[in-house]
């Protein structure tokens, strides 16, 4: 995997580039946020904010515009709303100086699994399967398929849940027919919590399954991206925090007046629409 590691500091970029080969990554150095915009599209950006000649979140929106190239921002701004914004703009994971090669190659290697969900060998297989898995192994987030079976996978079709659309197998996501852009990290998540709309999911279980389960870093991360999701989605209560518990994804009572329709509108003919300040037909209650 070709990674462009984009830092000033030669303290940092030196003893990281050599702990990355070592788990043979070849690395690419830039030393400016120009230099980065210039060199070809890597495998993965490692991308520091502190440049000398241009802030990090201005390559990273630059770089998001043309390419999605997965993104982990390492920097040593460790306040929330850095974070927020930095995801906000399309990285895919952020870290806070400092930090181990060891946590760092976990990260890359889970963050290269979510943005390539269809490779199956070496580091982009998924958690904890060998290369080349077994015919009718189960993959997170995608429908199971039986040992045998010819022909291509079925088809999954859009899930709804009130007016938020999830299309698993084109990774896209509308609300209120709308296109909502979210990284791919964000994307697991809710995919994750759209399995089983309404259902608590614990801290321990996202992070194992939307990240990996032998992630080194901080839980801390899972608050970031749901904090960023639930911006996009413009309502924080899509997202409810279960207390010591994990969260919970459901349909925010403010749009289900309006979103929800009724079976009985749906099926009544023209003629039948009962008058303003009338009793509601009693048919298909």
């Amino acid at each position: 995997m070709q990674v462009l590691l984009i830092e000033d500091d030669e303290r940092i970029a030196g003893p990281l580039a050599e702990g990355l080969a070592r788990y043979g990554y070849a690395v690419e150095r830039a030393r400016t946020g120009s230099a980065a915009l210039a060199a070809d599209e890597p495998d993965m950006v490692l991308l520091d904010l502190g440049l000398p000649d241009m802030d990090g979140i201005d390559v990273c929106r630059a770089l998001r515009r043309r390419s999605d190239v997965p993104i982990i921002m390492i920097t040593a701004r460790g306040e929330e709303i850095d974070r927020v914004l930095g995801l906000e703009l399309g990285a895919d994971d952020y870290m806070a100086k400092p930090f181990g090669v060891r946590e760092l190659v976990a990260r890359i290697r889970a963050v290269s699994r979510r943005a390539r969900p269809g490779a199956t060998a070496g580091a982009d297989a998924p958690d904890g399967a060998p290369a080349g898995m077994a015919e009718g192994a189960a993959v997170p987030g995608l429908p199971a398929r039986a040992p045998g079976a010819g022909g291509p996978p079925p088809v999954e079709a859009p899930q709804a849940v009130g007016p938020l659309v999830i299309d698993r197998r084109t990774r896209q996501v509308h609300l209120h027919g709308t296109p909502i852009a979210l990284a791919p990290k964000e994307f697991d998540l809710l995919v994750h919590l759209a399995a089983d709309p309404g259902a608590v999911c614990s801290r321990r279980e996202i992070v194992d399954q939307v990240w990996d389960p032998h992630f080194f870093g901080p839980t801390k991360t899972l608050d970031v991206h749901v904090a960023a999701l639930r911006r996009k989605l413009g309502d924080p209560a899509w997202i409810e925090t279960v207390r010591r518990v994990g969260f919970r994804l459901h349909v925010p009572d403010a749009v289900r007046p309006s979103d929800a329709v009724r079976p009985s509108d749906a099926v009544r003919p023209p003629d039948a629409v009962r008058p303003s300040g009338g009793a509601h037909p009693a048919a298909g209650a």
